[in-house]
Order: structure tokens, then sequence, then C-alpha cells
């Protein structure tokens, strides 16, 4: 197996251009796709993720063009429902691309299968699935019931309400409104229970928005989609930098001293991560912060305090949160986490089974973890970190390097998902 020596380190500082939102990206990519119009896509985050993205869209006839050697790309519009009527995506283990595509798909009016990496057919899709089917897709499971691979058919006309459980995963809300527009038709959603990232919602409903459509909403429970719902093309639109990625640098800075500054998202964001750096705050860290950059600092007396903190509205960001932990006087608790459950693994029995090697004592449950860092706070040296194929566990495990040891981080690779040159980036604050 692949592995990277990560050597140990007792300071951080620097400042870090942010990679771009992945969150932001493969929506700006499916809603320019959809409109009517060339957009340009300034920033676009490079990675596994918005590849298989960008190769989707252009199997179903969207025109896609790199502009030169930059991160950005001109896409042709296509006005509604994809052209092509007969496609084969293949879409990795990316669940932005995978959700919302099913969604966009099954109201194009073709036949289409979406498969994924082997993880990713072991990601529920069943709740999505069956608010299409109300409407009146049709949508065969091709494995296990409830999850990808999909066989999607041309939908037929059916009621105008559906419903969707809100507290598996925001994307199947996301998926449904950036698709509904393609009806034509009033429709409405109906959120049973609670709806968990609610700020991922609040990012789709910012890029619908961009692209000229305006959803009713009454508090998180119930969405409406106009029939008058068309996409027209901003012109340009720029990628915000990705706020669950600063997560890491932001905590680099609280536990290695600092400061360290990230630069494209502060105030002025979209992003519900940036709300990562409160939490910091409450653990004693100094945090500043402007409409584009955010600033991180050890406290004063240099420890951290544990935190027993809601991260229902930072699901991603939290992970770093429970890394965090090891350097915090004190048992942090992090509630409301089933959502990690779901994602690309088990993130909790993830985050358990690591930070045991490092000497914290940890508890999990269904929706939470509960971490106490080692005695005396002597991490283990030289422990072996497994990342499971899953890009934020290695970035988040990264920092226990800041701690003073040496660890080694297997299959490093799998940042490419969303962060290809992160380890690059770490190494530049880590003294």
């Amino acid at each position: 197996m692949e592995y990277l020596d990560l050597p140990a380190s007792s300071a951080a500082r620097g400042t870090v251009r942010l990679p771009g939102s992945k969150s932001i990206s493969n929506r700006v990519l499916l809603l320019a796709a959809l409109a009517k119009g060339t957009t340009i896509v300034r920033a676009l985050l490079d990675s596994d993720d918005t590849r298989v993205m960008l190769d989707a869209l252009r199997a179903l006839g969207v025109g896609v063009a790199r502009v030169s050697d930059s991160d950005d790309y001109e896409i042709t519009g296509v006005g509604g429902a994809f052209p092509v009527k007969q496609a084969e995506l293949f879409l990795g283990n990316a669940g932005t691309a995978f959700r919302s595509l099913t969604a966009a798909c099954a109201l194009s009016g073709g036949e289409y299968v979406l498969k994924g990496v082997a993880r990713m057919h072991e990601r529920p899709i069943g709740d999505l699935v069956d608010a299409l089917r109300k409407l009146g897709a049709r949508i065969d499971y091709l494995g296990q019931e409830g999850f990808p691979p999909l066989k999607i058919h041309p939908a037929e006309i059916a009621g105008d309400t559906t419903e969707v459980r809100g507290n598996v995963s925001s994307q199947f809300l996301t998926g449904l409104l950036m698709a509904l527009p393609l009806r034509q038709r009033n429709t409405t959603i109906e959120v049973v229970g609670e709806l968990i990232s609610r700020p991922y919602i609040g990012i789709t409903l910012a890029m619908l928005r961009r692209f000229g459509v305006d959803i009713a909403r009454d508090g998180w429970q119930r969405f409406g989609v106009p029939a008058t719902a068309r996409y027209r093309s901003p012109g340009e639109i720029w990628v915000e930098g990705d706020a669950s990625s600063a997560s890491y640098f932001l905590a680099a800075g609280a536990i290695g001293g600092g400061p360290v500054r990230v630069q494209g998202v502060g105030r002025d964001s979209v992003q519900g991560d940036v709300r990562f750096a409160d939490a910091l705050a409450q653990m004693g860290a100094q945090i500043d912060m402007g409409p584009n950059w955010i600033e991180a600092s050890a406290p004063g007396n240099g420890r951290l305090k544990a935190i027993d903190l809601d991260c229902n509205a930072i699901p991603d960001a939290a992970m770093t949160l429970a890394v965090a932990a090891l350097f915090a006087d004190g048992t942090t608790t992090l509630r409301n986490i089933a959502s990690w459950r779901v994602k690309e693994t088990d993130r909790i029995a993830a985050m358990a089974t690591e930070l045991r090697k490092i000497g914290a004592t940890v508890e999990e449950g269904a929706d939470f973890i509960r971490i106490t860092p080692p005695h005396a706070s002597r991490l283990t040296p030289h422990a072996v970190i497994d990342t499971y194929d899953d890009h934020r566990m290695a970035m988040c495990l990264s920092l226990v390097s800041l701690g003073g040891v040496p660890v080694r981080i297997n299959d490093p690779a799998c940042v490419n998902k969303t962060f290809p040159q992160y380890f690059k980036v770490f190494a530049g604050i880590a003294q």
C-alpha cells in the first residue's frame, strides 16, 4: 500500500489559498448545464469528484471546454433536459454528483444507467428514489434495493407533491430542488422529520438564485418549485474556496500556535462550514475574520478546551474537531452526526478506530462520538493511520503530527477526491 510519513511538528503558521468548494463546484456545473446560455465557471475545484461530473455532463450532451490551462471552464447549457437520451454514467464515489444527476436524469426523458465504486453502491439512495417515483419517475435498482446502481427510464406525468426524509442526507433534497424546474409544473417537496445539514441546502438555494430560480419555502419543512422556473446563465460565476478544507488549516493554527490564515472564505461565505471557526473559538482558539479570509491562533495559554457540541450544521468540518479534541483539556462530545455513518466510509467507526491508535479513549454511538485525549496528552508516536478511501480521514488525521509525533498516512492519494495538493500545502505551514 502507498503511504506518506509525516514528520513530527510542533508549530504551524502561514497563509493558505483554498481550492474551490466541492459543494459549490458540482452544483454550479449541473445548473450551468441545465441553463439557457453559456456560463464561464471561474476557479472550479480540480478533483476526482468534479472530473466525474464533467465527464457525465459531456456524455449527456453538454458543451464543456476548459479555458486554456486555468481552473476556468466554459459550460454551454442545454436550456432544459439533457439532449442525449441514452447513456451509462460512472460517478466514482461522488455523492454530490450521483444524487443530483439521479434526479436530473429521472426528469430528462431518457434511458440512463448510473453506477459508481463499490462504496457508492453501499450509500443509501432509496429516499431520493422514492421521492422521485411519487412525481412519476421510473427508476429500477440494479443491485440491492435502496442503493445504487440505478437504471432510469423516461418519467410519466404523476402528482405534484412529494416528500423526502430530512435526516439521512441533505443531498437528496438538493438533488430534487435542482432537478424539479425540468418538470415545468408547480411542485411541492415536504421534508419529513428534521432536516440535517441545513447550511448545505442554503448553498443550493443561493446557487439556484444565481441561475434565476427562486424557491418558495416554509421554514425547512416545505419547498415550492414554480412551473415558470427556468435556469438562465449568469454569464460568469466564481467558485468560493472550500470551507470544509479550511477547517484543517484553521485547526492547525489553533493546535500549532499560528497564526494560520485561509483565503477564499470568510464572513461573506455562503458555506455553512465557515461556522467551524465558531466551534474553534468555543475551544478557546483566537479567531479573526474578514469578508474573504479567516485566521486562527492557539489560545493564550496554548491549550484548547473540550466542548460538547451539536454538529448538525457542520457535519464534514466536525471531523476536524474530533482530531482537535486530542489537543484539548477534558472530554469532547460531538453530537448529531448520524450522517457520518453513510459518507465515504462509516466515519464514526473509522474515526474511533484511528483515534484509539493515537492513544485517545473514544466512545461512539449511533449519532455521537466522545473523545478523551491520552494521559498527559502524550500521543502515540509512529501511529499508522488507515484512511478507508476517505479524503477527510486522511486530511483530518494529518493534524496528529502537530502533536510532536511522526505519523504514517496510508493511501494518501485518497485526498485527490477534493484536494489533490493537500499534503504539499500542509507541509508548507507545518513547522
